[in-house]
């Protein structure tokens, strides 16, 4: 897994985090009004990861997501969609477990 801050496509600040394959695992769930937010965001997020609640639910097209808690705040969301409830817990549960650990940001 890794970091990247930067610049969406329509160019608002956020940060994402890709697995070993380079497929999104994660992001903001929200852009920012800076990269430095941004990068604030992305450092927490990394060092709050494996103690954040993870709530798996079921998204308006019928495919499952993730959003990770900390209190009251979203502080990440699923990268993707997946087909199965199991599917989506382990997406998270491997976030939760790894993300502390990846380089970056």
């Amino acid at each position: 897994m890794r970091f990247y801050v930067g610049n969406n496509t329509s160019g608002d600040p956020s940060w994402w985090l890709f697995g070993a394959n380079d497929e999104l695992a994660a992001w903001a769930g929200e852009t920012f009004a800076s990269e430095s937010n941004a990068r604030r965001a992305a450092l927490a997020f990394k060092a709050g990861a494996a103690t954040a609640s993870y709530e798996v639910y079921a998204d308006t097209g019928g495919n499952w997501r993730w959003r990770g808690w900390r209190s009251s705040d979203k502080v990440a969301a699923s990268g993707e969609s997946f087909d199965s409830k199991s599917n989506a817990e382990r997406a998270a549960l491997n976030v939760k477990d790894n993300a502390r650990y990846a380089p970056g940001p």
